[in-house]
């Protein structure tokens, strides 16, 4: 991958994962993740094993989506990675939970860490 096309599909996806989670709309969501990980998708909450993305993003949509509300504060991309703190607003109250999100894109592949403020 070089260097022109991480600089530019990175922060296209980052905006709009983030753009179409807040929307609800769950089909450019995840067409947005197919487009970026045609090979395979990982995720990895902080604690716990590796596991197969896909039933994770879907479980994450069917059971957070419509009581979240995400709020990127800051955005790093550095070469093929990038790094996220994520304010998780919870819908209808004035609380919100805080994550730090790692992103690796790698050969068709994308593997996301998740770091949740407890």
């Amino acid at each position: 991958m070089s260097t022109s096309e991480t600089t530019e599909f990175i922060p296209a996806f980052l905006h709009g994962q983030t753009e179409h989670w807040n929307a609800g709309d769950k089909a450019a969501f995840f067409d947005a993740y197919r487009r970026v990980a045609p090979a395979g998708l990982t995720i990895e909450y902080i604690g716990r094993p590796p596991q197969d993305g896909w039933p994770v993003l879907e479980h994450m949509w069917e059971n957070q989506r419509a009581n979240i509300r995400a709020e990127p504060v800051a955005k790093i991309i550095n070469g093929n990675e990038a790094a996220c703190y994520v304010r998780n607003v919870i819908i209808g109250t004035d609380r919100a939970i805080e994550t730090v999100e790692l992103f690796r894109f790698e050969a068709g592949r994308l593997f996301v860490r998740y770091f949740i403020k407890q």
